[in-house]
């Protein structure tokens, strides 16, 4: 796995807005453009998707996926990576969380990917950039508003 591309946005939101818009994957495709389609196929004791698959359609990143999310260390931070895929061999990322006051909150965003098929470094890091960018803008415009 390579180092991670990352990216951060200031959201006027609460903490605890950002926090549960991005725990419920399920319904990502509602402010997502990118992710197509989004189905829970396990939760833990306390309700939370711990695997989902997910079409996502990320300009050159487009498969079908699954994921496993750790909530070790939540709710600070929300880590996933790759169970299976049709072309990606890796994905890895994270949301970070930090309440900057009562109403507004930095979000990080951390992505990793490799694909099956050989693509320059750069391409796939100019990809994994354009992918967070257009996620976290989307994030902000659906909790903004």
């Amino acid at each position: 796995m390579s180092e991670f591309s990352k990216s951060t946005v200031i959201i006027e939101a609460s903490l605890s807005d950002v926090q549960k818009t991005l725990t419920e994957l399920d319904k990502y495709p509602d402010w997502s453009t990118q992710i197509k389609s989004a189905e829970s196929l396990s939760t833990d004791d306390q309700g939370r998707i711990t695997k989902v698959k997910m079409s996502i359609d990320a300009g050159m990143m487009k498969d079908r996926v699954t994921l496993d999310y750790d909530w070790s260390q939540a709710p600070e931070k929300i880590i996933f990576s790759l169970e299976e895929a049709d072309l990606l061999t890796s994905m890895d990322g994270a949301y970070t969380f930090k309440s900057i006051d009562s109403d507004t909150t930095e979000v990080t965003y951390e992505l990793g990917v490799s694909l099956s098929m050989s693509i320059p470094d750069m391409m796939r890091k100019k990809a994994e950039k354009a992918t967070i960018d257009a996620a976290l803008a989307q994030l902000k415009s659906h909790l903004e508003g």
